[in-house]
């Protein structure tokens, strides 16, 4: 008989994700993604000026503020005519990459790499092994040694000590299946902490662009910043030295602490690369900070990221891109609890809808999968199709059109490892693919869109803003616009219908949306579920240490769409958030 398990909540993410199980035999046979939040973002910036929209929007998540503004002044921008200068594309290609490079840093050490590494083994480890160990990986860090690493055992064992773990509270320390030796534990808590250090580079980046971080400033037509060398409150010589610094550091990290690690890592836990598969169809509009402002296949902006073109994979052919419709982008609620006037069918996002209409239980839940709808998140489709987005969809995408870095990375690990290009769509290879990416989106920035950003200003180009458009006036009575951005965890794109000068509809299809979905009106899982329950072979050998789903849901880098009211369990609203 089938054991019926609830992680709830999980944990290691940005906002409120259940997961309902069905396990026999050590197995996973069914399994719901349940979004237990609602966002609602979208009924709020109705009626505003959508000039404003980008401030209310990219307070969707507290993490990924900077790309829903971006996304949001695309939108616009392309619904209103405004055309940005080339300065002001650059600086927002840059704010998009430092996040990009940041997320993926945290995603594998703070949010997916305890998955993996026994934080108490650490405290066994002897530092000089550990040393060698890095040494043994192909890791150069700085960080790698013996002072560092002798300090980091004393404080991990420190910590043991207390009896508190503090931010390690609550890991299946115990569990079987942990592999790495102490050493590799050990570097890799190390390494946990270095990482913490060297977000605050990445965040400089976009605070000296964007003003303050979080929710940086952003403007329709441009950017708030402005440039002149001569001036203190402006960018300046000053600044331009500090970010190249930053960016040079941020390769650094990369190449010589984050891919080693993640290499190493999986190459530990290889038959990952054969658990978590889900639908092998999988979406990007180019690569990493890729741009567009209307249809991807022939939208104004363009740059480095454009070098790959918007395309598909589909059915498991990683050869054969597949061009990209826009207009095949529709979104179900089949199973969430919202509702549409035509009823049970898939809507484009441009006539979206965001009406709720709650039909499950009264918290707190006990079993939500017996229901027909049992999530607040839509279920995206392109074609009728479940469809994977993020860097692992980035990197194939990449590879199959022979862009010449990302091969030549990929060949390398699968190489090393041992694997097949296929065997990236796993557990194990989103985790590595999140690495590749991050190794081609920091060099990407430091070789070419920031020299580029330098070089126009050496030439004399300051102008950051078009006010060409900024006046409604200069608007037809009725207009919408669209935007397609590939950001940290996949393909987010932004709908704005304009109408005498306010918003009269938005919608935003987010990365999260397209993979932690439910089922459709076809009863086609979304991705989460279908990794875990696909083929029925998922491991899970303990239900109340339910480390192989994490694991595997944790590849996702799950980052469930921030709420504006919060309630308690009898429904009472106890605050109301208004920006």
């Amino acid at each position: 008989m089938a054991q019926r398990v609830v992680i709830d909540p999980l944990t290691r993410i940005e906002g409120h994700l259940r997961i309902e199980l069905e396990s026999e035999g050590g197995k996973i046979s069914k399994a719901w993604s349940e979004t237990t939040q609602f966002r609602g973002i979208e009924t709020i910036v109705t009626g505003r000026d959508p000039r404003d929209a980008w401030a209310f929007v990219q307070r969707i998540c507290g993490v990924c503020t900077s790309v829903h503004a971006i996304a949001s002044i695309n939108a616009v921008e392309n619904a209103i005519g405004a055309n940005p200068p080339e300065q002001a594309l650059l600086i927002r290609d840059m704010v998009l990459a430092s996040q990009e490079v940041q997320d993926h840093v945290i995603h594998f050490y703070h949010l997916h790499a305890m998955d993996w590494v026994n934080v108490p083994s650490a405290a066994t480890a002897d530092p000089a092994k550990a040393v060698a160990f890095a040494q043994a990986i192909g890791s150069t860090w700085k960080g790698n040694t013996l002072e560092r690493m002798t300090a980091v055992r004393d404080t991990v064992q420190g910590i043991l000590d207390s009896g508190q773990l503090t931010i390690f509270t609550g890991g299946y320390w115990d569990h079987a299946d942990y592999r790495l030796p102490p050493e590799a534990n050990l570097m890799a808590v190390a390494h946990y902490l270095d990482a913490l250090e060297f977000q605050r580079s990445m965040i400089r980046i976009g605070t000296v662009f964007g003003g303050k971080n979080p929710h940086p400033n952003f403007l329709v037509g441009g950017m708030a910043c402005t440039i002149d060398p001569n001036k203190s409150e402006s960018i300046n010589q000053v600044q331009t030295d500090e970010i190249a610094d930053w960016i040079a550091e941020s390769v650094e990290f990369v190449q010589t602490c984050y891919v080693p690690d993640a290499l190493a890592i999986v190459g530990v836990y290889k038959d990952y690369f054969d658990i978590g598969a889900a639908q092998p169809n999988f979406l990007a509009v180019g690569m990493a900070g890729a741009t567009f402002a209307g249809d991807p296949n022939n939208a104004r902006v363009v740059s480095a990221h454009t070098e790959v073109k918007p395309g598909l994979l589909l059915g498991g052919d990683y050869a054969t891109v597949h061009p990209f419709d826009p207009t095949k982008v529709e979104e179900w609620v089949s199973s969430a609890w919202y509702s549409y006037d035509a009823g049970d069918v898939g809507l484009t996002p441009d006539k979206g809808e965001t009406t709720v209409h709650y039909t499950g239980p009264t918290p707190p839940y006990e079993w939500l999968g017996d229901n027909d709808k049992y999530t607040w998140c839509k279920a995206p489709r392109y074609d009728g199709m479940p469809i994977q987005v993020g860097p692992v969809a980035r990197v194939l995408l990449a590879y199959a059109q022979g862009h010449a870095r990302t091969k030549e990375i990929v060949d390398g690990a699968a190489k090393t490892l041992g694997i097949r290009l296929s065997q990236l769509n796993s557990t194990a290879g989103r985790t590595l693919a999140r690495a590749v990416e991050c190794l081609t989106s920091a060099e990407i920035l430091a070789q070419t869109t920031f020299p580029t950003f330098v070089k126009n200003l050496k030439s004399g180009d300051l102008d950051v803003f078009d006010a060409t458009h900024w006046d409604p006036e200069s608007w037809p009575a009725e207009s919408s616009g669209y935007s397609f951005v590939e950001v940290a965890r996949g393909n987010l794109s932004h709908w704005v219908t304009i109408e005498h000068g306010k918003v009269a509809r938005y919608q935003a299809v987010v990365p999260t949306t397209w993979l932690a979905g439910g089922r459709d009106a076809s009863g086609h899982q979304g991705p989460y579920e279908e990794s875990l329950a696909g083929n029925g072979k998922h491991p899970l050998a303990d239900p109340k240490q339910p480390l192989e789903p994490l694991r595997t849901i944790h590849s996702f880098d799950p980052c469930m769409s921030c709420a504006v009211h919060v309630l308690d369990p009898d429904g009472v609203e106890l605050q109301t958030v208004a920006s």
